[in-house]
């Protein structure tokens, strides 16, 4: 049983082209081994295909399990041997004129241990007035999703999902060590949220928390889109201990179990009851 993990997460700009997009999150994750030695890589949303055409959605997607997505991710990590946190594919739904967003989870041998369907849709008006409607191709899952990753449990979501606090309390009930979130923040929601809402996640579940975005500009249904990036690390006190440059790349950190151990301790929020809010 592990006592540190070595994590490193991916930071990709991906767009229409899958071979493409691919080809880019294999040379940064065989760079990111060769620099770091993960024990654990992560990828982020919709990592293999990012655009918003619906046509274009229901005709790129793929089966999970069986898709050439899934094999050539899980062909990485058994060559490997890295435990990898697949961002999210946009898997095929048989009979269905919408897809999921879905994050699989391969062990060292290649092997898929975790699969989680994306529960909250995107569907805001940004600030200056763009509209996001993900829901009209995606379909939400209906379940969180733990795995236990050589002595250290692990739970996912997947982006818009961070802004709802009940996933992660289910998550925390669950006792687990560190959270996972595959994402594409907006740039105009991630420049004043981004990092407060990571932050907060880690704090309330006393957890490393693990963020790995798309960065720059993509094309959404012919217009120009920003996203954020800034992949992150927070360590179960809240604090940022790794963070990526603006651009595609790499971060790296090391997670200690006596950090998440030394946090419950000080402040033992498993064992405290809550007293219920009265008006």
């Amino acid at each position: 049983m592990k006592q540190e993990l070595r994590v490193s997460l991916v930071q990709t700009n991906s767009g229409p082209d899958r071979n493409a997009n691919l080809a880019d999150a294999t040379r940064l994750m065989e760079a990111a081994c060769l620099a770091d030695h993960p024990d654990l890589l992560v990828l982020p949303e919709y990592v293999d295909f990012y655009a918003g055409e619906k046509e274009g959605k229901i005709t790129l997607a793929q089966d999970v399990p069986g898709g050439q997505a899934y094999e050539r991710l899980a062909e990485f990590a058994a060559r490997h041997k890295v435990w990898l946190h697949a961002g999210s594919l946009v898997e095929r739904i048989p009979n269905e004129q919408r897809v999921y967003n879905t994050s699989v989870v391969f062990d060292r041998s290649g092997r898929e241990v975790a699969r989680y369907r994306k529960i909250h849709m995107f569907d805001i008006v940004a600030p200056d007035g763009t509209a996001y409607r993900e829901s009209v191709t995606v379909k939400p899952g209906e379940s969180v999703m733990t795995y236990d990753l050589e002595g250290f449990k692990v739970g996912g979501a997947i982006c818009f999902d961070l802004r709802f606090y009940a996933i992660f309390e289910q998550l925390m009930q669950q006792r687990v060590d560190i959270v996972v979130l595959p994402s594409a923040f907006t740039l105009q929601t991630g420049k004043d949220h981004w990092e407060v809402l990571c932050r907060a996640r880690a704090i309330e579940t006393q957890t490393y928390f693990l963020a790995a975005g798309q960065t720059g500009t993509h094309l959404i249904n012919g217009e120009k889109r920003m996203t954020y990036g800034h992949s992150l690390v927070c360590d179960p006190w809240g604090h940022v201990v790794a963070k990526a440059s603006d651009g595609v790349g790499f971060v790296s950190a090391r997670l200690e179990k006596s950090q998440i151990d030394r946090a419950r301790s000080l402040i033992p929020m498993h064992d405290i009851k809550g007293i219920p809010c009265t008006r």
